[in-house]
């Protein structure tokens, strides 16, 4: 199944529990796709914490071909850069994203 994920939130909690589901489909053989849009883009800067080991989770997500598109526009009004995990897409990404997927889940 191909699955879209969108997290459009920098709460710890919120983008952990995306991330569990994100790596537990891509366990099971799932494509999965995570789009980041508005406090979404955030997650690099989102710091770890004692219950929430975001840099962890997506690195495994990652290492699990799972795949990180972050929105340019959200990204450039946060004078935030793109990055590996998360490279700079756009709407058209979005809706690529959106007409691929057999499921699509909004975080946030």
């Amino acid at each position: 199944m191909k699955l879209g994920f969108i997290l459009q939130s920098n709460e710890p909690e919120h983008v952990w529990n995306a991330l569990r589901l994100a790596i537990t489909a891509r366990k099971a053989k799932h494509d999965v796709r995570i789009f980041l849009l508005s406090e979404g883009v955030e997650l690099e800067r989102i710091p770890d914490s004692e219950n929430f080991d975001i840099s962890r989770k997506v690195k495994e997500f990652t290492d699990l071909q799972g795949q990180i598109l972050a929105c340019g526009t959200c990204l450039k009004s946060r004078l935030q850069p793109e990055s590996a995990a998360c490279p700079i897409s756009t709407m058209t990404d979005l809706l690529r994203l959106v007409e691929e997927s057999d499921k699509v889940l909004t975080f946030g």
